[in-house]
């Protein structure tokens, strides 16, 4: 994990819809942290900052350090709330979590050699199923993602969930509940484009006179 998201807070003891609304005129995010066997803590952190963090797709499957008052925590997101039609992030909900803690968390995939697959090159389309997993491990093993190499790809090869390469100590959550082969769905997949008939067959079908 190379990046380090710190994120600066102030705790709060107002609760409501108008204390909310009063803090987001103000320029600040409500949230509340909870877990870890303590107690909940609701605290605020600046709009501007948290948005910087979100604009990081590692931020959403990483160990973050959330400083309340100046007191340090590490935790995870658990749940972001935005406004409808604005650009707005309402509420944050962060997870305390030790390094050994057992986690449960969705981890983008990134897809490699898409471009050079035999696949593409003959013609054929890639086909995205799923974009990201969730995952079960101990926070220290949290992956910010996991690599899908479509580098030997044909056209009609799928990978499927079973085929992926974990971290060691991560587990997949579709996987760990009866027959894996059950739930072993499709990841991303290259087929023939669609309508991609050949000349040949044509002028086979014609009939001469």
């Amino acid at each position: 994990m190379q990046e380090n998201f710190e994120i600066n807070a102030v705790s709060r003891n107002d609760q409501g819809k108008g204390a909310s609304r009063r803090l987001r005129r103000e320029g600040m995010v409500p949230g509340i942290i909870y877990g870890g066997g303590e107690d909940p803590e609701m605290f605020a952190t600046r709009h501007n900052e948290l948005i910087q963090h979100l604009d990081h797709e590692a931020f959403y499957s990483h160990i973050l350090t959330v400083k309340v008052d100046g007191k340090a925590q590490k935790v995870v997101l658990k749940d972001l709330q935005r406004h409808p039609s604005k650009p707005f992030v309402t509420h944050v909900d962060l997870l305390r979590v030790a390094a050994g803690d057992r986690i449960k968390m969705h981890v983008p995939l990134h897809f490699l050699n898409e471009a050079t697959a035999p696949g593409v090159k003959a013609g054929g389309q890639i086909s995205h199923t799923v974009t990201d997993v969730e995952v079960i491990c101990e926070a220290k093993d949290l992956p910010e993602y996991i690599e899908v190499d479509l580098g030997a790809l044909n056209v009609g090869d799928i990978i499927h969930l079973t085929e992926l390469k974990l971290p060691q100590g991560v587990a997949l959550v579709a996987l760990s509940h009866g027959d894996p082969a059950e739930h072993d769905s499709a990841v991303v997949s290259i087929h023939a484009p669609r309508g991609g008939g050949s000349d040949e067959a044509g002028e086979e079908g014609e009939v001469t006179e």
